[in-house]
């Protein structure tokens, strides 16, 4: 049986005090709140996560770190009345009730004030009086308030609201022009007429719906009627239909790329062929017709340094000594579809006579520490011997780590154990300050080592934060996927266009995604950030099929039957659009109706490489607003797992290059 009080404790131990919520009261009062009550049944083991839930009518119950932020801002005391717009489950309500002398609570959607109605008064919380109405407009008759907590965001803060304050009086609310981006603001009146603003951060907030907030149009809720089209229809309307992917007419996407230098493409899973598939199609065009040079995967530098070689040399010898993607999640790149697609591209090579002129596949990713280190090493020996021995050292404070990097995160937690970040970057440093010296006799070589020793320095910093500051740690793998799309950009040339292969959580704007409420950004903000529209994005979605996945990190992979799509999701809409397979052009779509419908967020599905259909709402959807996440959006209505590179496999197929089985 769980034991939830224990729980309640280690969410307040490592989720809000140690992120600097101080309050002795306020964590006194979270410690007696039962949160398990207040989250829909098929969630309470996910109570105490550090995340905001899923409940009804389209809304959240927010992060426990953000109520607690947003409780403690109002600097409460016993003897205050307070007023909360956005009861939602009624959790936060319960705690201010053990803060403040008097709640008044108020919900827009009736189905959320009755239950929370009905949950704090089953559970005690007398005085608490939950009422349903537009909170926009507030309590005029029970005003003054000395504190109001709005919890959803709304475009500015609405005056009614802020003169039913006391003189005095706190209001906390999320603010934004758009619901993708949003500040904190804690607001005190000070006189009649005058009041002070402060800010206390980003945060990202359900839209506060009302006269005083967002139109009705941006609510989650089942809309009238209308004569017109419906949203699937529209869909249907505005997008590109193909039956097979060989068959697939790509001119129109191509014409929307444009010149595009960046073409980011996703999948919303580690594991489907057709998203492999597609990939590849779309970016054999992009090779041939529109010149780009350089396939940037989500893959570790090393391994697909060993792609890169086969596809680049006019020989046929296979990797057997040394075999790529060796490491959990073997299938992940090691399958069928990428087989295929690096006989394609090395066959196109083999047309091109200058080697700068051929196509590169390159990695983007970081956990390879101990073999990057590796090659930096061999480098070195083969090109500067003292300067090898020199790196040996430095990198031997890593080397009992290298096997199992996230021991390294644990044991640097404690300050006995040193920590290695000086010595890499010492490496690195070395290597730079020869640039010159070791680039006359091989340039791509030492471009090679290069990226490998910035791998090194970046995965020390990945590991060494990923325990104790989970957002920190995906900003430093995505900012290092981006840095070394950079380096490969610039070392093929400042013309040369990339293509990117990696996950829609990745490329996909993490700005129309709730990972920007966290502090996230990714690989895709960064690049449109960088390139405007010259960067292209193109999200992938299925609704079910199989998928190969395991079910722990290490696990072996399974072939998992991909569960229909959740009613409240993007993926759930696709699958009523009557086609099975669809291109959907967003950019171009944005200011017309289906664009601005679709901008209205819901919840969208990730599957890496670990699926988890058991719990599957709370462990692989999020919310987000797709025509600001993709410019493009490639819809399969059925998938099927990849099939990975085996002897199995291959029975029948004695061309095992490069992969060397």
């Amino acid at each position: 049986m769980t034991d939830f009080a224990e729980l309640r404790k280690q969410m307040i131990k490592y989720q809000l005090a140690t992120r600097g919520v101080d309050d002795d009261a306020l964590l006194s009062a979270i410690n007696t709140v039962p949160r398990e009550k207040f989250v829909p049944t098929e969630l309470i083991e996910f109570a105490y996560q550090d995340s905001p839930l899923p409940i009804a009518a389209s809304q959240t119950i927010s992060q426990p770190y953000i109520v607690a932020l947003m409780i403690a801002a109002l600097e409460l005391k016993p003897k205050d009345k307070v007023l909360e717009v956005g009861t939602g489950s009624g959790y936060a309500a319960a705690i201010l009730s053990k803060l403040a002398r008097q709640v008044f609570t108020i919900e827009r959607h009736k189905v959320l004030a009755d239950s929370a109605r009905v949950t704090l008064h089953h559970l005690g919380y007398k005085n608490v009086l939950v009422f349903q109405a537009d909170g926009t407009l507030g309590l005029p008759k029970e005003a003054p308030f000395d504190a109001i907590v709005v919890a959803a965001g709304g475009p500015s803060v609405p005056e009614l609201l802020k003169h039913q304050l006391v003189i005095g009086g706190r209001m906390v609310i999320p603010v934004g022009s758009t619901l993708q981006s949003q500040k904190l603001l804690r607001i005190r009146r000070v006189s009649q007429h005058e009041f002070i603003e402060e800010s206390l951060g980003d945060v990202r907030f359900v839209p506060l719906i009302g006269a005083a907030g967002w139109e009705e149009e941006y609510a989650e809720k089942p809309k009238k009627k209308e004569p017109t089209l419906s949203l699937p229809d529209h869909i249907y309307e505005n997008s590109e239909h193909f039956a097979r992917i060989d068959d697939c007419n790509l001119d129109n996407l191509l014409e929307r790329i444009g010149d595009s230098r960046v073409v980011l493409l996703g999948e919303s899973s580690h594991g489907s062929a057709e998203f492999y598939d597609m990939r590849a199609r779309i970016t054999k065009e992009l090779i041939e017709k529109k010149g780009f040079t350089i396939i940037a995967a989500e893959a570790d530098w090393p391994d697909a340094t060993n792609i890169n070689h086969h596809v680049q040399s006019t020989s046929d010898e296979s990797m057997q000594d040394d075999p790529p993607f060796t490491r959990f999640p073997t299938w992940m790149w090691l399958n069928h579809s990428v087989l295929n697609f690096s006989h394609w591209l090395k066959s196109f090579n083999n047309d091109i006579q200058l080697s700068e002129n051929k196509v590169g596949f390159y990695g983007l990713d970081l956990y390879s520490m101990n073999t990057s280190m590796e090659a930096v090493l061999s480098y070195l020996d083969s090109v500067d011997p003292k300067t090898a021995e020199i790196a040996r050292v430095r990198y031997g404070c890593l080397t009992p780590w290298a096997r199992e990097p996230s021991l390294y995160a644990r044991v640097t937690m404690n300050k006995q154990y040193k920590e290695c970040e000086n010595d890499v970057v010492a490496t690195l440093h070395d290597l730079l300050k020869k640039r010159l010296d070791y680039s006359a006799a091989d340039g791509n070589r030492f471009f090679n080592a290069e990226q490998n020793a910035r791998l090194v320095a970046s995965a020390e910093r990945y590991y060494r934060t990923m325990y104790y500051a989970e957002n920190n740690s995906w900003n430093l793998r995505d900012q290092h996927m981006f840095d070394t799309l950079q380096s490969v950009m610039l070392h093929r040339g400042k013309s040369s266009k990339a293509v990117v292969w990696a996950h829609n959580s990745h490329i996909g704007d993490a700005r129309a995604t709730q990972m920007s409420a966290r502090g996230e950004f990714n690989l895709g903000q960064l690049t449109r950030e960088c390139y405007g529209d010259a960067a292209y994005l193109i999200g992938f979605g299925t609704d079910h099929g199989t998928v190969a996945a395991a079910s722990e990190w290490g696990g072996p992979m399974e072939v998992k039957q991909v569960q229909p799509s959740h009613i409240d999701s993007y993926e759930y809409l696709f699958h009523q659009v009557k086609t099975d397979n669809l291109i959907l052009p967003l950019r171009k779509l944005k200011q017309k109706t289906v664009g601005k419908k679709l901008t209205t967020e819901r919840l969208e599905r990730a599957i890496g490489v670990i699926y988890r259909p058991e719990s599957e709402l709370q462990s692989h959807y999020f919310y987000a607003a797709l025509p600001n996440q993709f410019d493009e959006y490639i819809w399969f209505d059925e998938t099927s797992a990849v099939q990975p590179v085996n002897r199995e496999t291959m029975q029948d197929s004695p061309d095992t290059f490069p992969f060397g089985l």
